[in-house]
């Protein structure tokens, strides 16, 4: 070949560009979403990061991986407060069997994140969820943003808005409310926050109990209707 010829070649290939990569197959893809909100402290945003690194250290939680033939997640963990606020803590990450499961946890607790200021905008931080999904690099049939807080929306755009914003695009959300602070939240999440197939609200009375919702909740998650299954029988030890 000529070496204009040659030059030829190599700017065709280079307008053309390299091959899209294509996205990485698994069972989720799971944004777990902490209020890091003026409502919570300092320690109770420790104590939330704590007990979700402590759930992906657990026995439960690797097994939740295998239940009904091994599987596989992408999971993200995000924090926010006021419109506009959330922030990525730790990354996308997959996590395929114990050791992924323990590298997450670790990554977890090396994480220093104190709690931002400002209000509660529930809606606001679906909206922002909802689109971390988009070129995450991971491809899955199941997509669900997990929100934990101890609080109601109270800025932003409306919560039941960004709600059917996001299960409209195929996302299920999930909810965990702590209850020390406003016992009724339960019923809250459950008429405005949660939505898709197979959303619920699990409860936390009190950060004694935090850890232990948190660990039955991510494994319904990870395991889907096999582990409807497995937090029942949680439920029963």
């Amino acid at each position: 070949m000529t070496p204009i010829r040659t030059l030829a070649a190599a700017a065709i290939l280079l307008l053309a560009g390299s091959p899209a990569r294509a996205d990485q197959p698994v069972d989720l893809e799971l944004v777990m979403a902490v209020d890091a909100s003026g409502s919570i402290t300092t320690g109770a945003l420790e104590f939330q990061l704590r007990g979700h690194a402590a759930a992906f250290r657990s026995a439960e939680v690797a097994e939740s991986l295998t239940v009904g033939g091994t599987r596989s997640v992408a999971v993200t963990l995000v924090q926010w407060a006021g419109p506009n606020t959330l922030e990525t803590v730790v990354p996308w990450t997959r996590v395929a069997d114990a050791a992924d499961a323990k590298g997450f946890a670790d990554r977890i607790g090396a994480a220093t994140r104190p709690p931002l200021d400002g209000s509660t905008a529930m809606g606001s931080a679906i909206d922002r969820a909802a689109g971390l999904f988009d070129g995450n690099g991971f491809e899955a049939p199941r997509r669900v943003i997990d929100i934990c807080s101890n609080g109601f929306s109270n800025s932003g755009v409306d919560v039941e808005g960004a709600r059917d914003r996001a299960v409209a695009r195929g996302v299920t959300i999930n909810a965990l409310a702590i209850l020390d602070e406003y016992d009724w939240l339960e019923e809250y999440y459950a008429e405005s926050v949660i939505g898709g197939p197979f959303s619920f609200v699990r409860t936390a009375e009190n950060r004694d109990s935090f850890a232990d919702a948190i660990l039955r909740k991510l494994v319904e998650e990870i395991a889907g209707v096999d582990g409807i299954r497995e937090g029942l029988r949680l439920a029963a030890r």
